[in-house]
């Protein structure tokens, strides 16, 4: 049973929340709170599996209360939150810095009706288990500090890589922040992202990203000439892909490995160019989207790297590909960074 305590100011989105957890037998909710002060007691009291947080909340808002919880009893938050502007959404990412594990869009009604509530449902369960490490300071994301670079074996036959692809899920934007912020201003690679989130939400991402990275990063725009040092975010509804060229082509295509975008498109995509070229990395997620696209790019001579499951939020994506033998590497988070600049560098 997931034990889960509900944290937003308003009565109604917390009766709805309530609702909609409750719908399931495998989610007990223990508790409610209207506020930080009131969250963090209910925390030490009740002792939850998870934690749903708003933002903006009276005498102390969500990323205050997240520092507390994570710095005193750390466990899972999913911050859930509304799309009324880039602003704000760019603002609730930086609750990610603070120690939370995703946000998702707040809910409008049941899962019979709205596609949100069930996303809530399978997020709480698949993230009640993820064990969450202390934080005592908040300044930047907290981030192993390697020692020195990381040095693994290269397949000699791969040519120096232009291209990134990257599919990633739950637990996703985290993770993006620490491979983008280990990679110089100057890579000399594109890269190109396939995030699965709510609708309304890649904006804020694009956002957060480019200004806690040394990299550029946006939303990917039709037929954009892909310039190198530059992260292309799939945006809503549409699939990712790169021409031979190397230009952007979004697809309004129907759900592929039950995702639009899918992460699947954009590794075949790359596949069918300059696969030799070309670096695909799998990183945390639910499901199966990427494995065999991924397998795809492998075969055509691709270097691929999945995340290894101590590292991972959800190691669902990243085992698929490993089991279908299309990884050529399976490396911790920390230590993808300095393998993709050893690729892109053609480094021995």
């Amino acid at each position: 049973m997931v034990r889960v305590l509900i944290v937003d100011d308003s009565p109604t989105l917390r009766i709805l929340i309530r609702r909609i957890l409750d719908s399931d037998p495998e989610i007990r909710v223990v508790g409610e709170a209207a506020n930080g002060e009131e969250a963090i007691a209910l925390c030490r009291k009740l002792n939850p599996d998870i934690i749903t947080m708003d933002i903006h909340m009276p005498r102390m808002d969500g990323y205050e209360t997240i520092r507390h919880i994570m710095a005193e009893m750390p466990r899972p938050v999913v911050v859930l939150t509304t799309t009324e502007s880039d602003i704000k959404l760019e603002t609730t990412y930086k609750a990610i810095e603070s120690g939370a594990l995703m946000v998702l869009g707040k809910p409008k009604g049941m899962p019979d009706i709205d596609p949100e509530a069930g996303s809530l449902i399978s997020q709480i369960k698949a993230m009640a288990d993820v064990k969450v490490v202390r934080r005592t300071r908040w300044s930047r994301m907290d981030q192993p500090k390697m020692p020195g670079k990381a040095v693994v074996p290269r397949d000699s036959r791969l040519q120096p890589v232009q291209l990134v692809t990257v599919g990633v899920s739950t637990g996703g934007p985290p993770a993006l922040q620490v491979i983008l912020n280990r990679l110089p201003a100057g890579f000399s690679a594109s890269i190109l992202v396939v995030q699965h989130m709510s609708r309304g939400f890649i904006n804020g991402l694009a956002t957060w990203l480019n200004e806690t990275t040394p990299l550029l990063v946006k939303v990917a725009q039709p037929y954009e000439k892909l310039k190198l040092g530059t992260v292309y975010l799939a945006p809503d509804e549409k699939h990712l892909a790169v021409t031979a060229d190397g230009s952007v082509w979004l697809k309004s295509m129907p759900l592929v490995d039950g995702h639009c975008p899918s992460a699947t498109v954009l590794f075949e995509s790359a596949a069918a160019g300059n696969a030799s070229k070309t670096a695909g990395v799998l990183l945390t997620g639910m499901g199966s989207d990427g494995a065999r696209g991924l397998k795809t790019l492998h075969d055509a001579g691709g270097y691929t790297i999945a995340q290894d499951e101590a590292s991972c939020i959800i190691f669902g994506m990243p085992k698929e590909a490993i089991a279908m033998g299309a990884v050529n590497e399976v490396l911790p988070l920390e230590m993808i960074s300095n393998r993709l600049k050893q690729l892109v560098n053609s480094e021995q």
